[in-house]
C-alpha cells in the first residue's frame, strides 16, 4: 500500500469514528452530500460517502482484479482518486450511475496499464462492412446467458468492451446516460455496444 493510500484511509476513518452514524450528514442524498464536500474539501463528509459504496466499488474492482488483496488496493485507489476528481461531477446523471463510470474507467486504465497497452480509442472510424458483419445482438440473448459462462466470457472480452456492457446490463444506466458519461453521441454509444455484444456473444458460444 502507497504512503499517500495509507495516509488517506487514515484520515477517512478517523473522520468517520469522530462523525457517527447519527450525524444529519447520513440522511443527505448523494448530490447534496457531494456539493458540500467541494465546497469544504471535507474528509469527514467524504467518510460518509465512502461508506454507502465501498462495498459497491469493491464489487466494480473485484470483477477486474486478480484477487481480493488487489481488489481492495484498486478500491482504495478508486477512492482516493475519487476525492480529488469529485469537483468534475455535474449532476448530468445520478451520483450512483456516475461513480459506476468513474470506477469501470479506473479499473480499465490499471488493466492496461498492466498489460503495457496505450488505452484504445474506440472511436476510430470503421469501414461499414466491418460493422455488417456482426448483426445486431438482441438483448434477450444476453439476459439468457448463463451466470457462469456469461463471467468466464466477461474476463475475455477487453476491459472497454467489459465496463460498457456492465453499466448498461448491471447497473443499467441508459443509452443517454452512457453518452454523457462517456461524452459521446448516442449513436456512438449504440455501435461501441453492439460490438461489445456481438464479441461477448462470440466469445460465449466457444465456452
Amino acid at each position: 500500500m502507497t504512503f499517500l493510500r495509507r495516509l488517506f484511509l487514515i484520515l477517512i476513518n478517523q473522520d468517520r469514528k469522530s462523525l457517527g452514524q447519527t450525524s444529519p450528514y447520513h440522511n443527505l442524498s448523494d448530490e447534496d452530500l457531494v456539493s458540500k464536500i467541494v465546497v469544504k474539501n471535507d474528509t469527514m463528509l467524504f467518510g460518509v460517502l465512502y461508506d454507502r459504496y465501498a462495498k459497491m466499488v469493491y464489487n466494480k474492482c473485484y470483477g477486474f482484479a486478480f484477487s481480493q488483496a488487489e481488489a481492495e488496493d484498486l478500491t482504495q485507489d478508486v477512492f482516493l482518486m475519487l476525492f480529488i476528481k469529485l469537483a468534475s461531477f455535474k449532476g448530468k446523471s445520478k451520483f450512483s450511475t456516475w461513480l459506476y463510470s468513474f470506477t469501470y474507467n479506473f479499473c480499465v486504465n490499471y488493466v492496461n496499464r498492466n498489460k503495457q497497452k496505450k488505452i484504445r480509442d474506440n472511436s476510430v472510424r470503421m469501414d461499414d462492412a466491418e460493422y455488417k458483419l456482426a448483426d445486431e445482438v438482441p438483448d434477450e440473448s444476453i439476459f439468457e446467458m448463463k451466470a457462469h459462462k456469461l463471467e468466464k466470457a466477461l474476463t475475455l472480452v477487453s476491459a472497454e468492451e467489459k465496463s460498457i456492457l456492465l453499466l448498461k446490463y448491471q447497473d443499467g444506466a441508459s443509452i443517454k446516460e452512457l453518452g454523457e458519461l462517456m461524452e459521446i453521441g448516442e449513436s456512438a454509444v449504440k455501435m461501441r455496444l453492439k460490438r461489445a455484444k456481438a464479441k461477448l456473444l462470440e466469445i460465449y458460444n466457444t465456452l
